[in-house]
C-alpha cells in the first residue's frame, strides 16, 4: 500500500516543483512500511523528522515566490500549508507520546490534502506565476 499516490492532477507544469512534490510524496510514502513492520518503528521520528523538514523547506519556497510575486492569495495558501504542518507536529507528538498513528487515517487526510491543495492552491499559484 502506499500513502499517497502521485496522479496527473497534481501537476502544476513546473518541472521543479513537480519534482519536489513527487520527492515529498516518496517520503510520506516510506511511512507505511515503517509503522507497520515492528523491527522499522526506531526510524518512524527521524521519518517524521524527515517528513516535516522537507516539506518546511518546500513550503518556505513557495511562500518566498509568492511574497515576491505579491501574489493576491498569499494569506490563504500559506493558511493551508500551516495547517498541515500543524497536523504533522501533532501526528510527530502522537508517536511520540506513545499514541499509535492510524496507518489508514494517516494516508487518508495526507492524501486528501495534497490532492486538494495540489490541485488548487498549487494550480492558481502557478497559473499566476506564468508557469
Amino acid at each position: 500500500m502506499t500513502l499517497v499516490d502521485w496522479r496527473k492532477e497534481y501537476e502544476t507544469g513546473v518541472p521543479d516543483v513537480d519534482h519536489e512534490h513527487r520527492e515529498l510524496i516518496g517520503l510520506i510514502n516510506q511511512l507505511e512500511p515503517a509503522l507497520i513492520d515492528g523491527d522499522a518503528r526506531p526510524a518512524v521520528p527521524d521519518l517524521l523528522g524527515d517528513i516535516l523538514a522537507a516539506i518546511n523547506a518546500h513550503f518556505a519556497l513557495e511562500e518566498r515566490l509568492m511574497r515576491d510575486a505579491r501574489y493576491p492569495e498569499y494569506r490563504d495558501h500559506k493558511g493551508d500549508h500551516d495547517r498541515l504542518l500543524d497536523e504533522l507536529r501533532d501526528l510527530m507528538d502522537d508517536y511520540e507520546s506513545g499514541r499509535w498513528i492510524d496507518v489508514a487515517e494517516f494516508a487518508r487526510r495526507v492524501g486528501d490534502w495534497f490532492a486538494v491543495h495540489f490541485r488548487t492552491f498549487d494550480a492558481r499559484l502557478h497559473r499566476r506565476l506564468g508557469h
